[in-house]
């Protein structure tokens, strides 16, 4: 069983990288000579993904002008948050249409590199062999280069786990792999993944691996440009 499809987080206003995010959307930051969401896909490619969902909201048509000019190798498929954000949870529950299958979620906002390719042929491996519903890779926030981040979930024989919040060890690279059936009793409209994560964690379902790339996130404009000097 191989993973097919993905979807790129990307209606976010970026207002932790503003000024820099007033006319351009975060996703279309660059660093070094690959915007954000170009070294997303080109990682997604490298793992042999065919098709990409991404949602947009803010700033929009530059990001839909962006994908029509550069002629990826996949095929890409954009969708709109009209009226408001719809939050992480919501943002990909509004995407199920296009996913019938078990698919990958990615934040743009690491820097993916090949590195990571064997985290998630890994990732990938165990969720299909364990018949898992969600599996995130986590890092290790000793290998931050953000040293400001805070942990957001602690690791234990590959389950995650979120008791005692001030000793929480691990980060979430933004990289997950998705079972669409985790949103079937879902009502709302505009949530967090968080939502989902959590009644996961409750029933021991929520899967983790733990990366050893060194984790190179935007977090705010400080860290992206330090990111941009390295």
């Amino acid at each position: 069983l191989m993973i097919k499809k993905a979807m790129i987080l990307s209606a976010g206003f970026g207002k932790r990288l503003l000024p820099l995010t007033l006319s351009c959307p975060k996703p279309l930051l660059k660093i070094g000579k690959e915007t954000l969401l170009s070294n997303t896909i080109n990682f997604l490619e490298h793992f042999g993904i065919k098709e990409i969902v991404i949602n947009t909201h803010y700033l929009r048509d530059k990001i839909i002008d962006y994908i029509n000019k550069k002629n990826f190798n996949l095929k890409i498929i954009t969708i709109e948050e009209k009226e408001k954000i719809l939050d992480t949870g919501g943002g990909i529950l509004n995407a199920l249409k296009y996913f019938d299958e078990s698919f990958l979620c990615i934040n743009p906002d690491t820097i993916w590199n090949l590195d990571y390719l064997k985290d998630l042929k890994k990732m990938e491996s165990n969720f299909f062999l364990k018949k898992q519903k969600c599996h995130l890779l986590v890092v290790d926030k000793t290998k931050s280069f953000d040293k400001n981040l805070k942990g957001d979930f602690n690791l234990k024989n590959d389950l995650i786990a979120r008791e005692n919040s001030d000793k929480l060890k691990y980060i979430y690279t933004g990289l997950q792999i998705i079972n669409p059936d985790i949103f079937s009793n879902i009502k709302e409209e505009v949530f967090s993944i968080n939502k989902i994560w959590d009644n996961l964690i409750k029933k021991n379902q929520l899967y983790g691996t733990d990366s050893n790339v060194e984790f190179l996130h935007v977090s705010n404009i400080d860290i992206y440009n330090e990111l941009n000097v390295i």
